[in-house]
């Protein structure tokens, strides 16, 4: 069966190559789509997720980070540190900034927090140091090459001069990447010292979160407390709602366009063969024996076609990444066997609903 369905698609080698390829660069956009959700779902987060902490506290009714805002003063920041219980209060300070080398511009989501305590600091720093002094600046690695810039460089924020001095991963939101500045600088940046954007807290007992969250929200009105874990959930979500349909809907086009390449193709090889069925109908073959001659050949262009997919996509996600540095991949082979095993999935509806023509096929046909 296996012999026969490969000599019908090496019966007509153009048509057959053209539909592998359809079929691969089916299965590339797929895995495409796929490592590019995990490089923003994972550059999204894992700021808030390297800086675990207690309790979140922001302003009323701001849930998340990402594309909330939040504006709190240093004197919450002195009624919490008032709360017995509590260990620690660390600020931090968010907001688009724009920075500039020489006559080039690009903006950036500036976090400033108090290098002493290291609460709020980049989660991997490839080049370089972390910031140390006013004057100084941590920038993503996917920015710094899209940008052009380099550690040791001098760049310009608002009038101010400061200095590269690391470069950071892990911190690539695609259509924005964090930059990091002390806490004094980022709020002298802005043009409101005692303004701050949020408030890592550190509790003294760690079965008393629950408790403290609460007492926060009773003794401090106009504020919004969370603990780690559903802080994350919230920017999670908000990072899905914003990027993931965009993603399934493309995805879904990419199926439906794969299923009707291979719908059509093993629909033409049955009417081109309709005889050599018809024969076979007459010497007793069963229609399921049909169906699997017709399955083994979408089987085997789908198999071929996710291993040209495999050979193609990491030379190709290498040459995206050096074109456009801020787009942020990251594959597994989870992500791999998925997408093989959806389109052998869609390989097999596909055969199914070309199969559906032989049953048109009649055994007289093989005498005419």
């Amino acid at each position: 069966m296996t012999n026969y369905s490969f000599r019908i698609l090496k019966a007509q080698p153009a048509r057959t190559a053209f539909t592998i390829g359809g079929v691969a660069l089916c299965a590339v956009l797929m895995l495409f789509l796929l490592s590019v959700y995990r490089g923003v779902a994972d550059g999204s987060v894992e700021y808030i997720r390297h800086n675990r902490t207690d309790l979140w506290v922001l302003q009323e009714n701001t849930t998340n980070i990402l594309r909330g805002s939040s504006i709190l003063s240093t004197g919450h920041g002195n009624l919490l540190r008032e709360i017995s219980g509590i260990r620690s209060v660390s600020p931090l300070v968010f907001f688009l900034s724009s920075i500039r080398k020489g006559e080039r511009g690009s903006t950036v989501y500036l976090t400033g927090y108090d290098p002493a305590t290291g609460i709020g600091a980049p989660p991997l720093i490839t080049q370089g140091r972390n910031i140390q002094n006013d004057g100084e600046i941590v920038l993503d690695r996917s920015f710094a090459a899209k940008s052009g810039f380099h550690t040791g460089d001098i760049v310009t924020l608002k009038g101010d001069s400061l200095r590269v001095v690391g470069i950071s991963v892990q911190t690539n939101m695609f259509v924005v990447q964090y930059a990091f500045v002390t806490l004094r600088q980022a709020q002298s940046l802005i043009g409101y010292p005692g303004l701050v954007s949020c408030y890592l807290v550190q509790v003294q007992e760690p079965g008393t979160v629950a408790s403290m969250k609460e007492r926060i929200r009773e003794e401090i009105p106009g504020l919004e407390v969370y603990d780690h874990d559903e802080f994350l959930k919230n920017n999670i979500r908000e990072m899905q709602s914003g990027f993931l349909p965009l993603l399934y809907v493309i995805a879904a086009i990419g199926g439906i366009v794969l299923t009707t390449i291979l719908t059509l193709i093993l629909s033409i090889s049955i009417l081109e063969r309709r005889r050599d069925f018809a024969v076979m109908k007459t010497l007793g073959s069963t229609h399921r024996f049909l169906g699997g001659l017709v399955y083994g050949q979408g089987l085997q262009i789908s198999l071929t076609g996710c291993g040209a997919a495999l050979a193609f996509f990491f030379p190709m996600i290498r040459l995206i990444e050096a074109i456009s540095p801020e787009v942020s991949t990251k594959t597994s082979l989870e992500q791999i066997a998925g997408v093989f095993l959806t389109v052998s999935v869609m390989s097999g509806v596909s055969s199914l609903l070309a199969a559906r023509k032989l049953a048109r096929i009649y055994t007289l046909e093989a005498f005419s």
